[in-house]
């Protein structure tokens, strides 16, 4: 895995939610943000404690997350679904 340095995960910060840098910004906030379609700046902009690089990261710490195990999504329309 490519080093994730600025991904922290700590119990007493946002309930052990990984947070970029121990700041009280999720990860989830940063990927949500950029996944409504606001550029890696942007976020920044909006987040000015952020700089690039820990959006870079958040993203390259979700693809390692999504790459790790596999779910099937229901299929919409299908029994049970």
């Amino acid at each position: 895995m490519t080093q994730l340095d600025r991904i922290t995960i700590d119990p007493e910060i946002c309930l052990g939610q990984p947070t970029i840098r121990g700041m009280r910004i999720t990860v989830s906030i940063v990927l949500k943000q950029v996944a409504a379609g606001m550029s890696v700046k942007e976020v920044v902009t909006a987040y000015p404690e952020l700089e690039e690089e820990d959006i870079n990261q958040a993203l390259r710490y979700a693809a390692w997350l999504s790459s790790d195990r596999t779910k099937p999504l229901p299929i919409k329309g299908a029994a049970g679904a």
